[in-house]
């Protein structure tokens, strides 16, 4: 496998990772009214604390922008470019992971530039496969 297609992987779990995450603290899962409601079909959610809507935008920007990674991804390996689009996705990748927590964290202007360098890793890897 390349280590393209390896960023693939490894970005797939973290958007895994952050969705399930996102769902633990949105509906305060480590309790056992929160337990009730993860396991319940969602009908009636409880108000969001500022860090479970924080969780939930954060795993939502996290799959949107997987889309657009992927397709980058698989279109560059197709091409047969992955050697020009693996820095662009490692840049990419890193940002991601430091996204998540920031989000959460709710550190508002470090939040978009870490955004701003993972949007530069995907315009690395659209350059790449042009």
């Amino acid at each position: 496998m390349t280590p393209l297609l390896q960023l693939v992987a490894y970005t797939t779990v973290l958007t895994w990772v952050s969705i399930m995450a996102a769902a633990a603290l949105r509906n305060r899962e480590w309790t056992l009214e929160g337990m009730k409601v993860g396991l319940s079909n969602r009908d009636h959610l409880p108000e969001a604390t500022p860090l479970g809507g924080r969780a939930v935008r954060a795993a939502t920007n996290t799959l949107e922008n997987f889309v657009l990674f992927t397709a980058l991804a698989l279109t560059a390996h197709a091409a047969g470019r992955d050697a020009e689009a693996t820095l662009g996705a490692q840049v990419f990748f890193w940002s991601r992971v430091v996204y998540l927590p920031v989000y959460w964290a709710g550190i508002t202007y470090l939040r978009s530039l870490v955004w701003g360098v993972g949007t530069a890793g995907l315009a690395m890897m659209l350059f790449a496969i042009l």
